[in-house]
């Protein structure tokens, strides 16, 4: 793929590979995914607000009869929906005498322990106090101030994405052995795509990155015909946006190409946006939500990824319809990807913490 040359869009979305490249014999990236590349474009991203926001999990999973539960910095949560379906959120320990509220029952938008009976309806009751909640329409968040450190914002960060009504959603959850920092860092490595995961990617090209742009962000321009849409990604590529040409793998030599931008909005979250090609518009959010410590003392991390894809094409229509069969077979594509990834990450947080890290 020319990096120079945008993504067209044909009249199917599939293309086929001409000459397809062996694993063993495509480019070397190593020396472009230089280290410290990666840890200033993470430093930068850590120092951006995040207002406190935490994501718990997906607001599908937040069902009428029982709450969404998690873990976040060590702390129990639970968020559930009141009678009027607003989101409510607060600590997971009953104030009674401490019954694990994530195995408790919504009877009519009222929490309610299921030791004593201790009914919670979403207002402060017997020492129970309510956390600030954010429902996104695909995602759902709380609010820890004494966690987060940092001036509180109304709401999180959330980036753009196509309306949810002209979408297909679907969340994948994973934990693994690191901290959020090793999970943003292996999402602002996209060099490693064709490498590690060849079963998703091929021909991968990094087009442009904040080592590229310069400390200030500053991008020369393609040409002085650049239209909109390379403005844009310019603006993207400002805000330490890695512009990357992959084209995703279907089968054999079937391939989708796009275009894509990947930035960190905020220090636990990286966001792939499709900006050519096939499915424009759709994002790829990645969240590093910190679960606490296992019995060893080794920090856990749950990946919260949610996948929002759009498309103009009139079949696209048929495959929101069909969400309810197409979300399991996303969440096992990112699942797969997860797997590897989070190796990767659990290797980076061991190196970290037993100071061999190369960066």
């Amino acid at each position: 793929m020319n990096p120079r040359r945008p993504v067209r869009r044909g009249r199917l979305p599939l293309s086929l590979r001409r000459d397809p490249v062996a694993w063993e014999r495509q480019r070397p990236t190593w020396r472009e995914a230089r280290p410290a590349v990666i840890a200033q474009a993470l430093k930068r991203a850590q120092a951006r607000p995040s207002g406190n926001w935490f994501v718990v999990g997906a607001t599908r999973d937040v069902r009428a009869d029982r709450p969404l539960a998690r873990t976040i910095a060590g702390r129990e949560i639970v968020v559930w929906r009141d009678a009027a379906g607003r989101l409510v959120a607060g600590p997971g320990v009953c104030p009674h005498l401490g019954a694990p509220l994530r195995d408790s029952p919504v009877r009519c938008g009222t929490l309610v322990c299921h030791w004593h009976g201790l009914a919670l309806s979403g207002g402060p009751f017997a020492g129970w106090e309510p956390l600030p909640a954010y429902d996104d329409g695909v995602l759902a968040w709380v609010r820890l101030d004494d966690v987060g450190g940092e001036p509180p914002l109304d709401a999180p960060v959330v980036p753009a994405r196509p309306a949810t009504a002209r979408a297909v959603s679907a969340v994948y959850v994973g934990v693994g052995v690191c901290e959020p920092e090793d999970v943003v860092a292996n999402r602002l490595d996209p060099w490693h795509g064709a490498w590690f995961h060849p079963y998703s990617f091929v021909d991968l090209t990094v087009v442009d990155s904040p080592a590229a742009a310069g400390r200030s962000g500053a991008r020369t321009e393609a040409g002085a015909d650049a239209d909109a849409e390379a403005e844009d990604e310019a603006a993207a590529t400002r805000e330490d946006g890695f512009v990357v040409d992959v084209s995703f793998r279907v089968a054999g030599r079937l391939v989708v190409p796009v275009r894509a931008v990947f930035t960190a909005p905020e220090p636990r979250t990286v966001v792939m946006h499709i900006t050519e090609g096939e499915g424009k518009g759709s994002v790829v959010e990645t969240h590093a939500t910190p679960l606490g410590v296992d019995d060893r003392g080794r920090p856990r991390t749950a990946v919260v990824e949610a996948v929002v894809a759009a498309s103009e094409r009139p079949g696209f229509a048929v495959a929101r319809r069909m969400q309810p069969l197409l979300r399991p077979l996303v969440r096992a594509a990112a699942g797969r990807l997860w797997r590897d990834d989070l190796a990767y990450a659990e290797r980076r947080w061991q190196l970290r913490s037993t100071g061999r890290f190369p960066g």
